[in-house]
């Protein structure tokens, strides 16, 4: 068993969630943790009488063989519990280092760009949450979102690791602002000189992190994460607190990133 608390990765009936499986099973031997694989279950898992239905112990069975394949020497179990996908999951991540799930499914709506549990425990988790989408090509850069925030800095610190960890560039991106154009220059300017001494800091304590810093004028911060590094294999957005509203609580950036994004997106509080 590996010595830190397990990677959690949600796991219902969406193609989405067993991609998430094998993502969190390299992320896994990545941090050399173990990774537990979550089912939220309308049956009482422990109650003798009520067995699980056959549909979550082939679906549960199927994961672990995906997970184990994907990385072997990893410890995979499986956990279900009664309950709301939601709730259980939120409960989790006051332990867990990470949670990893799909973009759709696991109570999702139907139609929905986004599934809405995916959503509101990205939004109010205590730890970490990776939402699986589009692509994780191996040799992207990792790419992260900076601003003055106390989340921005959270969100930098694990991006970096994340990057050191795979060997990979990291692309610090910023939106700068835009204002009228008799004041516009001065604010670039200060934008990027703010932008270079943070890269600057990271070189120093990272001299083996290939390191870039990109200041793009866009009002749509979402739309610069996703421009600068096409390749990205993972984007990094900081969320700015914990609330029952998703929307309100990672924003327009967030919630357009785990809609649009071609790859998966780590919100961090």
């Amino acid at each position: 068993m590996a010595d830190q608390a397990a990677v959690i990765v949600g796991v219902d009936a969406s193609e989405g969630s067993l991609r998430a499986v094998r993502w969190a099973a390299h992320e896994a031997a990545r941090r050399g943790a173990d990774l537990r694989l979550f089912h939220a279950c309308v049956v009482d898992p422990g109650d003798e009488a009520e067995p699980l239905p056959e549909h979550v112990t082939r679906r549960t069975r199927h994961a672990a063989k995906i997970a184990r394949t994907a990385a072997p020497g990893v410890e995979v179990d499986v956990h279900v519990e009664l309950g709301l996908a939601v709730d259980l999951l939120l409960a989790a991540s006051g332990t867990a280092p990470l949670i990893v799930l799909g973009s759709h499914g696991l109570g999702g709506l139907r139609g929905a760009l986004t599934g809405s549990v995916t959503l509101r425990v990205a939004a109010a988790a205590h730890c970490p949450v990776v939402v699986f989408r589009g692509q994780a090509g191996p040799q992207g850069p990792v790419v992260v979102g900076v601003d003055s925030s106390p989340a921005s800095e959270e969100a930098l610190r694990f991006a970096v690791d994340a990057a050191v960890a795979r060997g990979v560039p990291l692309v610090v991106a910023h939106a700068g602002r835009q204002q009228v154009p008799s004041i516009e220059p001065d604010q670039q300017a200060e934008d990027r000189r703010e932008l270079g001494e943070l890269v600057a800091g990271l070189a120093h304590e990272h001299p083996d992190l290939d390191v870039t810093a990109r200041v793009v004028e866009d009002r749509e911060p979402a739309r610069v994460l996703m421009a600068v590094a096409p390749d990205a294999q993972l984007i990094v957005v900081g969320s700015r607190g914990r609330g029952p509203v998703a929307g309100a609580v990672l924003g327009s950036t967030g919630n357009d990133l785990l809609a649009r994004s071609a790859c998966p997106v780590a919100v961090v509080h």
